[in-house]
């Protein structure tokens, strides 16, 4: 006999999906109305512009993709990408290989600069690409690498393309909400994020934001758009301005309840502030797991404060210490990918989730893990670090 399902309590640091604010859970309960009736087209009109406050844009072509963010990866580039087209893929990880597949699934030649998994995008790299290919059309990045935990710096990246007159796609998947993410002051063409992480509202929505450039570009085609769901063109119609809107899918009415909430959430604490947050607990994991001998991968500079990848000390079973912190204390944190399977742990301290008690939790359960393990470290001392880094303002 099946049952009702009725899900345990967890503590989500991982990278993703994030704990969820009571107060988004509760407006997805709410009562389910029609996608077009005018009291919903006036909510989409508000989700369209808390997003644009989210991304730091005026852009007209703003809006939330009715599906998770690989989705709003592939929005923009089956709307920017046509057979031919020579791009520039930036790879120091997991997604940056992800776009590379979307490149080269639309007919787009692909231009590769890789770099080292937890070394953020070489600029001078991506400078000699543009040099030795004039005719790139696009430059696309991630600027928050879910895989490692680095950052690119996404500003420097969209100017060396405006120079060379490309147009940028970037990854805001994990950067949205954590860290400074400025679509206008930097530039940026397209760009697509995703709900389930530093906006703390659960997965199934993908935020994009089009410029007026990548709009020309579309309504420029030689061709269509090879998705009917992901063209643009024919999406605004219903995610327009006005009252009026064209049918176009059936939208995920209480999924975007939850996003309404969630940003009109961040909006209310400021983006600023929300930064500073992130930035503040970071310090205090990061001053806890170096107090119990723990090194981070990734170099300062260059680190996100709410994706903290965690080298594995030598001969601990890493999947070992992860199901005890989920079966025992309820707290789910994520293992290494791709090249990083199984010498890193990713802890995530995003939107809802990261706050003081988590990060105290998550560092108790971890020290009682890894003296379960046999690890030699000392008791308490995480804790102690954490406690003194909180303190100070």
């Amino acid at each position: 006999m099946i049952h009702s399902f009725y899900p345990p309590q967890r503590t989500l640091m991982g990278p993703g999906p994030s704990d969820v604010s009571p107060r988004v859970l509760a407006a997805m309960a709410r009562p389910t109305i029609g996608h077009l009736d005018p009291e919903f087209v006036r909510m989409m009109d508000e989700v369209k512009q808390l997003l644009q406050y989210a991304f730091k844009t005026r852009n007209a072509l703003t809006l939330p993709v009715s599906a998770p963010g690989s989705a709003g990866m592939e929005a923009c580039f089956v709307n920017l990408v046509e057979p031919g087209d020579k791009v520039i893929v930036c790879e120091n990880g997991v997604f940056g290989g992800r776009m590379r597949e979307n490149v080269e699934r639309f007919g787009g030649e692909v231009i590769s600069v890789v770099d080292e998994w937890g070394q953020p995008v070489d600029l001078e790299k991506v400078r000699a690409a543009f040099e030795a290919h004039p005719d790139v059309r696009l430059l696309a990045f991630i600027h928050a690498e879910t895989s490692t935990g680095v950052r690119s710096d996404a500003a420097s990246l969209a100017a060396i393309a405006r120079e060379f007159g490309a147009l940028t796609i970037m990854d805001a998947v994990t950067s949205l909400g954590g860290i400074e993410v400025d679509v206008d002051g930097w530039g940026i063409d397209a760009v697509y994020s995703g709900t389930q992480k530093c906006l703390s509202c659960p997965p199934g929505i993908s935020p994009v934001s089009f410029s007026d450039r990548a709009v020309q570009k579309v309504q420029q085609r030689r061709a269509s758009v090879p998705s009917w769901f992901l063209d643009k063109k024919l999406v605004m119609g219903y995610w327009g301005e006005g009252a009026r809107r064209t049918y176009h899918h059936t939208a995920p009415v209480n999924a975007l309840y939850a996003l309404h909430e969630a940003l009109l959430i961040l909006q209310e604490e400021g983006l600023e502030t929300a930064w500073a947050r992130h930035r503040h607990h970071h310090e205090a994991l990061k001053a806890g797991l170096e107090a119990m001998g723990l090194a981070l991968f990734v170099a300062g500079p260059w680190r996100l404060p709410q994706l903290n990848t965690v080298v594995i000390p030598e001969g601990v079973d890493e999947a070992r210490v992860r199901s005890r912190l989920l079966t025992r204390h309820s707290l789910e944190i994520g293992a290494g990918l791709g090249v990083l399977q199984g010498k890193v742990w990713r802890i995530g301290l995003m939107g809802h989730a990261c706050n003081a008690h988590n990060v105290l939790h998550c560092l108790n359960s971890l020290e009682t893990a890894l003296i379960a393990e046999g690890v030699d470290l000392p008791r308490g001392a995480a804790a102690i670090a954490a406690s003194a880094a909180l303190a100070e303002a």
